[in-house]
């Protein structure tokens, strides 16, 4: 199917999906604002701003929100990243109106009541709580915080629990007011959808926006080192990052195949080494992380506290590998990886609606599906093992551990292994 792209008079981009074999529809609301666009003081509101679009309109209180769309059947959530904050809806095709009407109602009228702010920061509290008490969970944020520290970029999303209790009404009001605005905002529509009637329905409904285009965002500037925090566990949760690449990277799709290749399924060499022939761990994985400046390539695995200097070394070996016999059979079996989690993926319309979404905001278009596929193919095994030589000889590693790491080598040995 063909996507179709307006932009309204206020700036706010419409983006439609027909699949007329559904009888369902996704429908979201993506802005251009996410953690990493909080100055200090700020840290944690994007995330507090999500949580309270929920609790309750002009029009709706927080019950009647969820009931809303629940008595059509319908499903309501958000979430925030680093780089943008998502609202979106599933609902049947006939109500695809009512849930363009909740986005813009959250999304326009909400009124951050004192009493519903008050007992959400402290949900938001339990939830940094939970969070800090799941190693397999935060050690990613100990990890970003030391590849980027003092940046927007290395801070967590949450926040602090004590900087969520200070946030006032006015502060999340003010922030929406300033970010929250048309021309950073993308409404996308997926299923059983019409274009036509989607930019209607959004000129009526989202016609109080704000129209500035406030983007001011701190540059991020990679820097690398080590966090270990002693905990008494039974594994030791162990991550290991380097510099990856900003979305726009010529070598984008290439770091991703590289990824898949190294740790992105059962067959990848990692788990095939670390896992199958030693036994050294249960879980091991790699994935590339991109933002709009800057990325990561990060490798996770959890251990016994006896085996994590036999882990820590053999990930190390397995990278270095990588830099020297690539095999254009691994080559392929990556690929058909991503092309088959490409095309999975345009068979859902929800992630079809967030993906547009997204590219929209990232690239300024919507990207076809077989324009990513030919992308793919076009990686080389010569451009794969440049690319690996470039990430692992002579880079400077991050490392982020919980557990016992008594038998951890200490920073200085491991990154001399990368030299």
């Amino acid at each position: 199917m063909t996507q179709s792209v307006t932009t309204l008079e206020n700036g706010l981009c419409v983006i439609t999906d027909p699949m007329p074999h559904l009888e369902t529809a996704a429908v979201g609301v993506w802005v251009n604002t996410g953690a990493r666009h909080e100055t200090v003081a700020e840290n944690g509101i994007s995330h507090v701003l999500e949580h309270m679009a929920f609790k309750g309109t002009e029009k709706r209180s927080a019950k009647e929100i969820a009931e809303t769309i629940e008595a059509v059947g319908g499903h309501l959530n958000a979430y925030t990243s680093r780089d943008q904050t998502a609202y979106y809806a599933r609902v049947l095709q006939e109500d695809t109106p009512l849930a363009v009407d909740i986005l813009s109602d959250i999304l326009q009228n909400s009124t951050f009541d004192e009493t519903e702010l008050t007992r959400e920061k402290e949900v938001i509290v339990q939830e940094i709580g939970q969070t800090n008490d799941t190693p397999d969970d935060i050690i990613f944020d100990h990890l970003q915080e030391t590849a980027f520290p003092k940046q927007s970029l290395g801070r967590s999303i949450l926040g602090t629990a004590e900087r969520v209790r200070g946030f006032s009404r006015e502060m999340i009001s003010g922030y929406m007011t300033e970010r929250y605005s048309a021309p950073r905002m993308v409404l996308s529509a997926s299923g059983g959808v019409e274009h036509e009637r989607m930019v209607d329905l959004a000129s009526k409904m989202f016609d109080h926006l704000p129209t500035n285009s406030k983007s001011d965002m701190e540059p991020a500037s990679y820097v690398g080192g080590d966090y270990r925090e002693e905990r008494d566990l039974e594994q030791v949760h162990f991550a290991l990052t380097v510099p990856g690449f900003a979305y726009s990277h010529d070598d984008f799709y290439a770091l991703q195949i590289l990824s898949a290749l190294l740790g992105g399924g059962m067959s990848s060499r990692l788990f095939q080494e670390v896992r199958e022939n030693r036994g050294l761990c249960y879980s091991i994985f790699s994935f590339s992380s991109s933002f709009m400046d800057s990325g990561l390539f990060t490798v996770y695995a959890g251990t016994g506290e006896n085996q994590i200097k036999d882990l820590s070394s053999v990930i190390v070996d397995e990278l270095h590998k990588a830099t020297e016999n690539i095999t254009e059979e691994e080559l392929s079996r990556a690929r058909a990886q991503q092309k088959a989690g490409l095309l999975m993926g345009q068979e859902s319309p929800a992630a079809r609606c967030e993906v547009h979404a997204r590219q929209m905001l990232i690239y300024d278009r919507v990207i076809p599906a077989a324009e990513i596929a030919q992308e793919i193919d076009s990686v080389t095994l010569d451009q794969v093992t440049s690319l690996a030589k470039s990430l692992f000889i002579g880079a400077t590693p991050t490392i982020a551990a919980l557990g016992p790491l008594k038998n951890l080598e200490t920073y200085d040995r491991f990154a001399a292994r990368f030299q």
